[in-house]
């Protein structure tokens, strides 16, 4: 067995890696436990300086790293600049930040002789998808590190090019060996990681069988564990919406990294006193995608990340046409080279079919038409996924109130998801648990320790 890069535009072969044995991984384990126990020790000024390193490095080295993510796994080159752009801003938050966020609480309202000490747990273990194969390692990596832990990835099977830069970067930057390492397994060895009484924690991005093979993993050896996993989101439109802007801004949510993301407009809830418009304009402006090749600036619809996961959305969407979906647009795949496939709108989805409660990855769009904003909140509601979601008028009080009655971890307000280092990211349901960014996500795997002091003995 061999790790390989495959360029999806072309499926053409890139680059393979032997992957680790057991073995070799343990040796590995044990390095980081070392590593460990001096980068416990170091102060916040000292990470600092590497991570504010990684960030410049990032920027220095933009266009580099951009072609990797878009070799590995097709994103448009603009949306690998920008993924590296976050990724940097992400390492200067937690560069900057990690000293306050960590600080001792003192529990005044408690006893004035108590605090909370926030200390590191350890070695840690994040098991990274590929959708955004810088950013998902940064969202998870300089948190961690910045509070001591060390961290070992195991990155998707098909971005190896990216998780080999990432490694070398952190080294590059000054990170001690072992402080990150890469960890070029199977998927099999990762029970061998989580098990590890080493190993402190374990963070995974993924699918919720993935998820809930690594829950189990980590509640059987009482390990900590932060789960981000898939998304169904709603994108609800209200008669009040400003229906131009709306238009535009549900092709930007649905068509992120070619709908290859979690957070991505999946459900597109309109009440029908506008939704004749809607369709009408949301197919026009879907079928101005320019589907290309990713390196090419003006291509604004990419390849998806393998032709496996073109063979499989195509056998999704079928099955939902065949239950009776009516196809307003796309539904198949173009007859050309890569794993591409067509813009596509579904209605007429009914909660017997395939893609009513499944996340679709992919350039694919269900519209489902209600008859008030109460019907649009309940058919919202009715998922197993809960991360995100938007909600679309020009009375922002409603929004606001709509926004507040959805169950999911995250919701915006005329606008598609919004990512930001100072905004915690994380879901509910099937979706997962936990949070990362923002001074939450630096929280997700320290001790918090209470210290009481006594009085002093006369």
């Amino acid at each position: 067995m061999t790790i390989t890069s495959i360029n999806p535009a072309t499926n053409v072969t890139l680059e393979t890696f032997a992957p680790l044995n057991k073995k070799e991984t343990l040796k590995l384990i044990e390095k980081a436990h070392q590593a460990y126990q001096c980068w416990r020790t170091t102060n916040f000024d000292d990470r600092k300086q590497v991570i504010l390193k990684l960030a410049e490095q990032l920027r220095k080295r933009s266009e580099e790293f951009a072609r990797l993510i878009t070799l590995d796994m097709g994103k448009r080159i603009s949306e690998s600049r920008k993924e590296i752009d976050f990724c940097a801003e992400i390492a200067e938050f937690y560069a900057n930040g990690a000293k306050r966020f960590l600080a001792d609480q003192p529990l005044e309202d408690v006893d004035a002789n108590a605090y909370i000490r926030y200390e590191p747990l350890g070695v840690l273990m994040g098991v990274m998808p590929w959708n955004f194969p810088f950013y998902q390692v940064t969202r998870f990596a300089a948190p961690n590190i910045m509070a001591g832990n060390t961290v070992m990835v195991k990155h998707a099977s098909n971005v190896p090019q990216c998780a080999q830069a990432i490694a070398e970067l952190f080294s590059e930057c000054g990170l001690p060996d072992g402080v990150y390492t890469n960890l070029f397994i199977p998927s099999k060895l990762v029970e061998a990681v989580v098990s590890d009484q080493r190993v402190q924690g374990v963070s995974l991005t993924g699918s919720e069988k993935a998820g809930g093979a690594v829950a189990a993993l980590a509640g059987k050896h009482l390990k900590r564990s932060v789960l981000e996993l898939g998304g169904n989101d709603s994108f609800i439109v209200l008669e009040d919406a400003d229906l131009e802007k709306t238009i535009e801004l549900a092709v930007k949510g649905r068509m992120i990294n070619a709908g290859q993301s979690c957070v991505a407009a999946k459900r597109f809830i309109v009440v029908r006193a506008i939704a004749d418009d809607f369709l009408e304009g949301f197919k026009e402006a879907m079928s101005n995608i320019k589907m290309g090749d990713p390196m090419d600036e003006d291509t604004t619809l990419s390849p998806l990340s393998t032709e496996e996961a073109a063979v499989n959305l195509q056998k999704l969407v079928q099955a939902t046409i065949d239950a009776g979906a009516t196809v307003l647009l796309g539904g198949d795949r173009p007859d050309c080279e890569g794993a591409y496939f067509n813009p596509t709108i579904l209605t007429d989805v009914t909660p017997d079919m395939p893609t009513y409660d499944q996340e679709l990855f992919g350039p694919v769009a269900t519209v489902y038409v209600v008859d008030d904003e109460e019907a649009a909140i309940e058919l919202a509601n009715d998922s197993s996924y809960g991360l995100g979601g938007s909600v679309y008028t020009r009375d922002i009080a409603r929004g606001r109130r709509v926004a507040e009655r959805i169950e999911t971890g995250m919701m915006f307000v005329n606008q598609p998801t919004n990512s930001q280092a100072e905004l915690p990211f994380g879901g509910i349901k099937n979706s997962g648990y936990g949070r990362e960014l923002s001074h939450l996500g630096i929280l997700e795997f320290v001790n918090k320790k209470l210290i009481h002091l006594g009085p002093v003995s006369e």
